[in-house]
This record gives structure tokens, C-alpha cells and sequence, in this order.
């Protein structure tokens, strides 16, 4: 039986894990677009301000707590949707509910928003639009959860009817449909300024979406070693004394 307190603070122990994983990887390959995309930004601006607190603190310290907290956060969050989920998607151990649950999460939250809204890097957004491409990246998180929790209980429903592999496959199609439909109806936001250079703006949008893949996959594979770990049983080392 799984307690669900001794999940919350493994998905929390989980979470920081995650965050200090996602924080190397974001400092490793994020970090010299962000510094690229500064100097673009530098060179064409004139009144250009640096902001109260350095770079370097930005881009160690700073990055490292966001990334912790964040981690620790989702980890919660995470165990209580394992929680929920297992014994609800068919006969899966623990460790293959976290796995599923992990991608479901990415994609949901991470993957469906980055194909209409992916991130930018500095010196490519107006902060007269910020409000307005908040709202929409948040409402494309949303759209993107819908579409997985929708394809689960798709999946689910059509079972007894097509099997597994097409119950699956049709409801994937569906929310896939689902997606594709939002992503064409909700308005573009391109304000990227002439002359940046495309190549650094997609290297820093695979390192933002390879941030969050560091980050689910490791809330997966993590939480699920662990928790299949603490449900094997406890073997003796003592041996009986032949007499």
C-alpha cells in the first residue's frame, strides 16, 4: 500500500534532484545563447540598462534557486498525480504509472505549448505584449493538459471496444487534432527584430525545451526506481543455524 505522505516527500526529494539536473543542463547550454542574445540587444539599443542584479549572480544563483523551487514544486505535484493515477491506466507497476505520467506531464506542459509559443531569449519580445503572450502561453499549457487527461479517458473508454493499441492510437490522433486546431485558431506572436540570428534563437529554444525533458524525465525515472524500490520485500540476512 502506498502512503501517500511518504510519496509527497519522495516527489519533493525527486523535485530537487530534478531542479539541480535541470539547472546544470540550462547553465551548460542555455546560458551562452542568453548571453549572445544580451549582446544583440546591447549593440542595438542605446539607452540600454543593466538590471539590479548581475549576471553572473542571474546565471548561477539565481538560475540554480529558480531551478530548485521549481523542481520541488513539480515534484509534489508529480507524486500526487502518480498517486492518483496508479491503478487507473491499466495493470502498470508503479515505476511504469511514473514513467507515463513523466511524458504525459512534458507533453502536456511543455511540449504542446513550445509548438505555438516557444521561448524566446532576451532582446526578442516587446514588454508591451508581455501580459498578452503570458496569457497565451498559459492558455496553451492549458489547451496542452486537456489534450493528454482527454486522451487518457479516450483511451480508456474505447479499450473494450478496439483493443489497446487502437484505443491508443485513435485518442493520441484525437488530441493531436485537438492541438493542431488551437495552434492554427490562436493568434502568432513573431517579434523576433530584424538581424538576429535564427540560429542562436533555436539554440536557445531546444535548450528551454531540453531543460524541461531533463527536468520530466528525471521526476519519471527517479520517482519510479524509487518507489518500485521501497516496494520490494524486505529479505533477512539471518540464516537458520543448523543443529
Amino acid at each position: 500500500m502506498l502512503n501517500a505522505r511518504t510519496l509527497l516527500v519522495r516527489g519533493m526529494i525527486t523535485g530537487l534532484v530534478a531542479g539541480v539536473a535541470a539547472f546544470l543542463f540550462a547553465y551548460l547550454f542555455g546560458e551562452g545563447p542568453i548571453n549572445d542574445a544580451i549582446a544583440f540587444e546591447e549593440a542595438h539599443a542605446a539607452d540600454h540598462e543593466h538590471g539590479p542584479v548581475s549576471r553572473t549572480v542571474q546565471s548561477t544563483l539565481g538560475l540554480a534557486t529558480a531551478s530548485v523551487v521549481y523542481g520541488v514544486a513539480l515534484g509534489g505535484l508529480f507524486a500526487i498525480a502518480v498517486a492518483v493515477t496508479i491503478g487507473r491506466i491499466g495493470r502498470l507497476s508503479a515505476r511504469a504509472t511514473a514513467a507515463v505520467v513523466a511524458l504525459a506531464g512534458f507533453v502536456g506542459v511543455a511540449l504542446v505549448p513550445f509548438l505555438k509559443y516557444p521561448a524566446n531569449p532576451p532582446a526578442t519580445g516587446n514588454a508591451d505584449t508581455l501580459q498578452q503572450r503570458t496569457g497565451l502561453y498559459f492558455l496553451m499549457i492549458v489547451i496542452g493538459v486537456a489534450a493528454v487527461l482527454g486522451a487518457i479517458v479516450v483511451s480508456r473508454s474505447l479499450q473494450p471496444r478496439f483493443g489497446t493499441w487502437n484505443a491508443t492510437t485513435l485518442a493520441v490522433v484525437g488530441a493531436a487534432a485537438v492541438v493542431g486546431v488551437a495552434i492554427a485558431l490562436l493568434p502568432a506572436v513573431n517579434e523576433v527584430p530584424d538581424g538576429f540570428s535564427p540560429v542562436l534563437l533555436w539554440r536557445f529554444r531546444l535548450a528551454s525545451l531540453g531543460t524541461q525533458a531533463v527536468t520530466w524525465a528525471t521526476l519519471g525515472l527517479l520517482f519510479g526506481y524509487l518507489t518500485e524500490r521501497s516496494q520490494r520485500p524486505v529479505v533477512s540476512d539471518a540464516h537458520p543455524v543448523a543443529v
